[in-house]
């Protein structure tokens, strides 16, 4: 009957299908590290025939390759060769940060480096000005990465700047994400581009085989000026950072100015990523200068993306709470860890730490918000405080432990992070950044969450949250 497969059709279509899920399971089990991932994927490919396969295919395979590699090494040495190596136990003379500075520095494969200074700055309306009038002063180079960037009220003055240092002939690079930065449409990639500025967009095509589509990001947020000053952090560019201006949408953000040697790290990073995108090699004292002493901090750069450096942000977040002996605090915008770092936090605060998480009270996506409620159980029971903040939303990302180490930069507490996207966070040996991080924690933890108001939640509202948990690997 027309509509209707023959017996040889459907013959063939299951032997596409058998070969399809074959080469899946194949593949998987050669590649993927996870058990429940790589039973996931498996399941799809046999349970969806075709439609499965297909979806691993775009969506399951990891297509980063190695090519960063025989960059960062030589630029690697060239940041350590300008810059100081320091030995943290001879600074704080604590054990436990002696040993959060040795996995730190085995983790990163980078020294931590004296003399720096850090400057925390408090959403676009602080933030933005410093970073344009950094662009204005600029003599020799500026290197500029963002997952978002905006042609709006904010992103205006940042292109402006961009095309009068390109006018007094100031070397430019700026790099956004092919899909946060607008995957079907970027103006201030097209004005960028017609006004001579080089400016590339990460891992972006139009055709789906060509591009990890909606996984592996850049969500890197970078600006570097003449290799010596640099901003990094939680802060995109757009008009909603900024708070003065009433915007419908308003998110808060933190994000940090740096000078010193760990400038350099920030300057390989991005030229990693550059050259990635590109082909381009960023070399010379125009992005490579030899960089002095600034302030007292100490600091370093730990980079974590889907290829050479897998994990390595989540693995340091890890090693921090297992050497916390007072406190472990973290801000962040979306609270989605796999298991392991759930464990260690649930420890810390068993043998007495005082763990403290503080969450938006509703983020910009409501489905994690609905994973998150069933995924904080074991904390709350084990002791960690868990607050929530009002709006408007906060979008930073921060951490200390005991009060003198830092974790700052564009890393969330969610898989996506952890081990998609490319992401960029600094470590921070400082008691006074630390004091400031508090004081914000301080005022904006508001509300407890309690044991009951989790178990208040009606059935319905628990079975929802159950079932948006089931989806935290792509959260």
């Amino acid at each position: 009957m027309a509509g209707f497969l023959n017996p040889s059709d459907t013959a063939v279509l299951s032997v596409i299908h058998f070969a399809l899920a074959a080469s899946v399971t194949t593949h998987v089990l050669a590649n993927k590290r996870d058990p429940g991932s790589a039973v996931a994927w498996i399941g799809l490919a046999w349970l969806s025939p075709v439609v499965g396969s297909i979806l691993y295919a775009l969506l399951g395979i990891n297509r980063v390759q190695r090519r960063a590699r025989s960059l960062s090494e030589p630029l690697t040495r060239a940041s350590v060769a300008a810059s100081p190596a320091f030995r943290v136990e001879s600074e704080l003379g604590r054990e436990p940060f002696a040993a959060l500075e040795e996995a730190g520095r085995r983790i990163s494969q980078r020294p931590t480096l004296a003399g720096n200074d850090v400057a925390m700055l408090h959403s676009g309306d602080e933030a933005y000005p410093a970073m344009v009038a950094a662009i204005e002063s600029a003599q020799r180079s500026v290197a500029l990465s963002s997952y978002i960037f905006r042609a709006d009220a904010a992103g205006e003055g940042f292109i402006a700047a961009l095309m009068r240092a390109r006018g007094r002939g100031v070397e430019l690079r700026v790099l956004i994400d092919g899909f946060g930065g607008g995957y079907l449409w970027s103006e201030t990639f097209r004005r960028l581009r017609k006004a001579g500025v080089p400016v590339a967009r990460f891992l972006h095509s139009a055709m789906p085989w060509r591009m990890p589509f909606l996984n592996l990001r850049t969500h890197r947020k970078i600006l570097i000026v003449d290799g010596a000053t640099a901003f990094t952090g939680g802060l995109n560019i757009g008009a909603e950072n900024l708070l003065a201006s009433q915007p419908r949408y308003p998110v808060r953000d933190t994000h940090f100015r740096f000078t010193g040697p760990v400038v350099a790290q920030l300057s390989e990073a991005f030229a990693e990523q550059w050259w990635f995108a590109t082909g381009e090699a960023l070399e010379g004292d125009a992005w490579l200068p030899a960089l002095s002493p600034t302030g007292p901090s100490l600091a370093r750069v730990v980079t974590s993306g889907p290829d050479q450096d897998l994990e390595k942000i989540e693995l340091l977040v890890l090693a921090a709470v297992g050497c916390a002996r007072e406190s472990v605090h973290i801000m962040t915008p979306y609270f989605l860890p796999d298991d392991r770092i759930i464990t260690a936090l649930v420890l810390a605060s068993l043998r007495g730490v005082a763990v403290d998480i503080v969450l938006p009270e509703h983020s910009n996506h409501r489905a994690v918000d609905w994973a998150m409620r069933a995924h904080i159980r074991p904390l709350v029971v084990a002791g960690c405080r868990i607050w929530t903040q009002p709006a408007p939303f906060d979008h930073s990302k921060l951490m200390t432990i005991d009060g003198a180490w830092c974790f700052v930069g564009s890393a969330n507490w969610d898989a996506r992070s952890f081990r998609l996207n490319f992401e960029i966070n600094v470590e921070v040996f400082r008691s006074s950044i630390a004091g400031e991080i508090a004081a914000k924690f301080s005022k904006s933890a508001t509300r407890r969450i309690s044991l009951a108001d989790l178990d208040g939640r009606s059935l319905l509202r628990r079975f929802r949250d159950s079932a948006a948990r089931l989806l935290l690997p792509y959260l």
